[in-house]
């Protein structure tokens, strides 16, 4: 605790809750404001052409005054992501271990941001002190190494934000947790916890990293040919496990993708990653040696492995092409909404003639807890008050009833959404209020210029194709100079269409003789006739509705 009374006391997640990644929390103690992570989602299938998707940052742009620090849990996209986006709104000190800063700086190396930022390495013996209060870390297990715990200590006890974790007891080295500190937090007195629920529907404990070592080191003694494994590009355990198993069966690794070669040099480089760089091989070369002596790691550019993917089986990738004797291991859980797409790209490969091996019991790990890791997490902490964080909304709820089960009373517990704002003051804690949040959609360079309406143009489009009508008109002499022509994209195959379009065609033409012959006319009103016109016909004949775009010049 600290000797400073805090007086008012606000958590605000802008990202995190609801959905799987995004994660973005504010902490407000007094007048000081602290960030806790800066992630990223991948999107979801509704968003047609979206790269990514970040936090909606108003809230933290209108109070940027106020922010005294960025803290990131760990290294994973859903973290870090949006760190550059969020360093061109604010300016703030960012803290984090030494591998999550390293690959926070990747991320600002794709993109402006400010040049003057100020990185701060921590550990968990580290202290940052500030105004109205202090702020310690703790290590904690996840698919990551150098992952952390953030305590922020108040005068009514400990406000802990576990990051994402699990509870493993074969984890070793910079993977290895403090549940020592933890229990000492515990005893000192958590006021707030904040814990993450990804698996929190997941009975019993998650399954320990040795089970993917097994079924790894089955594989790459038995494959008959390559062995292609597709992750995450910052699941660091399970990169040094596929080196692991190639190094022990004499084997060469490619590693192929642009994120996943920028994450594999950071680790390298610092090392989290012990690998013999005989064995590294560029993917150009992997023709130069026997089938069976190849492992390809592949990720997208993104981060996220699907994209890759997608590309090999739609034959999209230059350098990589699927073979009848390759074994192919998904081993990654596919984002919220791409299940489907997981599946046809695994029946593909299957097609292709790949032994598939999909994310199950035996090839994937969660780096998330489940119900007696939450519970152990719970009963170390021993919190006054708790919000559920980091997952859908049925996770959230999951998550909870957890918690109930160890103890916590429902009104200790609360359940947030994004903007959400659970406040402490006068000794109760409650909701009050909301603040601005939500989704900022990232397309190419663009960044939240595609919404809504964007999207349902999209969609449209995907669906019923569109409807170009060209028609060139004379003021002057009030007719028709040229045309009406009609180009069609995705909706009808215009070589068996052709009455369909001549009759669209004599439509468009009498309702703009009959609009030129007036002493003054609109093009607005013509061009309003013409879709509504177009429209009601097309869908009587096709039952389609294509976006329809008239085009009016004038000479």
């Amino acid at each position: 605790m600290t000797k400073t009374k805090n007086e008012l006391i606000k958590v605000i997640p802008l990202g995190g809750v609801g959905e799987i990644g995004k994660a973005m929390y504010v902490i407000e103690i007094d007048d000081e404001m602290f960030i806790v992570d800066a992630g990223l989602m991948f999107p979801e299938g509704e968003m047609l052409g979206i790269d990514i998707v970040i936090p909606d940052m108003t809230y933290i742009e209108e109070n940027k005054d106020r922010v005294k620090g960025i803290f990131l849990t760990h290294g994973h996209e859903d973290a870090i992501g949006a760190i550059a986006y969020l360093l061109q709104k604010v300016q703030a000190p960012v803290y984090g271990s030494k591998l999550t800063l390293a690959l926070a700086k990747e991320h600002l190396k794709a993109m402006p941001a400010p040049s003057n930022v100020k990185f701060f390495e921590v550990t968990n013996k580290s202290r940052m002190n500030f105004k109205r209060t202090h702020v310690t870390f703790f290590h904690t297990t996840h698919s990551i190494p150098d992952s952390l715990g953030i305590v922020f200590h108040t005068s009514e006890g400990a406000i802990v934000h576990t990051g994402e974790f699990k509870f493993d007891q074969s984890a070793k080295g910079k993977y290895r947790p403090d549940l020592a500190k933890m229990a000492a937090l515990g005893e000192e007195g958590v006021f707030l916890l904040l814990s993450d629920s990804t698996e929190a529907e997941r009975p019993g404990y998650t399954t320990s990293e040795s089970v993917i070592e097994k079924q790894l080191s089955k594989t790459f003694y038995s494959a008959e040919g390559r062995i292609l494994v597709a992750l995450y590009a910052s699941n660091f355990i399970r990169i040094q496990q596929v080196f692991d198993k190639a190094k022990e069966t004499n084997k060469k690794v490619a590693v192929v993708g642009k994120s996943l070669e920028s994450y594999f040099e950071v680790g390298m480089r610092l090392g989290y990653l012990e690998v013999d760089e005989e064995m590294v091989i560029p993917v150009k070369q992997i023709g130069k040696y026997q089938d069976e002596e190849i492992v390809i790691i592949v990720t997208g550019n993104k981060g996220e492995p699907l994209d890759a993917l997608e590309k090999i089986v739609d034959k999209f990738h230059k350098d990589i092409q699927i073979k009848e004797t390759d074994t192919v291991l998904i081993t990654f859980t596919p984002s919220p909404g791409m299940e489907v797409s997981m599946y046809q790209v695994a029946n593909e490969l299957a097609k292709a003639g790949a032994n598939v091996m999909t994310s199950s019991r035996n090839v994937h790990v969660s780096g998330h807890g489940s119900q007696e890791d939450l519970k152990l997490m719970l009963n170390l902490m021993k919190p006054d008050y708790f919000i559920p964080i980091q997952g859908e909304y049925k996770m959230l709820i999951a998550h909870s009833k957890v918690a109930q089960q160890i103890g916590l009373h429902k009104s200790q517990i609360f359940i947030a959404d994004k903007g959400d704002i659970v406040e402490y003051k006068n000794n109760k804690m409650r909701m009050s209020g909301r603040v601005q949040a939500g989704n900022v959609l990232i397309d190419g360079i663009g960044v939240g210029d595609v919404g809504n309406i964007v999207l349902r143009d999209r969609k449209l489009l995907s669906q019923d194709g569109i409807f170009t009508v060209v028609i060139t008109l004379s003021r002057k002499q009030k007719r028709i100079a040229a045309g009406p022509e009609i180009v069609s994209r995705g909706f009808v195959y215009v070589r068996e269409s052709e009455e369909l379009l001549d009759e669209s065609k004599k439509l468009v033409r009498k309702i703009v003789e009959k609009h030129v012959n007036k002493d003054t006319f609109e093009w607005t009103n013509i061009k309003q006739e013409i879709r509504d016109t177009l429209s009601s016909y097309l869908f009587q004949q096709t039952k389609r509705r294509p976006m329809i775009i008239p085009i009016i010049m004038e000479y």
